[in-house]
């Protein structure tokens, strides 16, 4: 391979070319993020969400008064398919 001939290469493609960059710095910017609103709404409907209780008491004591006097009636056909249905989900 020839030396000169890569020299020339380099003039091509001002491959050596060595250019001088100014940072130009206002010192009164500053960083800023923005939320969007779909951002707003997500972080609003979260904290609803972790504000409400795991388990609904009221539904709970419903059911328990049911149970206890008697009334408390259920499709055993619906149980079964659910039953099916939540052990091959």
């Amino acid at each position: 391979m020839r030396i000169d001939a890569l020299s020339k290469i380099n003039q091509l493609y001002k491959a050596n070319d060595t250019r001088k960059v100014s940072k130009s710095y206002d010192g009164n910017k500053k960083d800023s993020v923005e939320i969007s609103q779909m951002g707003k709404d997500f972080q609003i409907a979260k904290q609803a969400v972790s504000a409400a209780p795991d388990i609904r008491q009221e539904k709970v004591e419903e059911i328990k008064q049911k149970l206890a006097s008697g009334d408390y009636e259920i499709s055993l056909e619906d149980l079964a398919d659910k039953m099916i249905k939540d052990f091959f989900e």
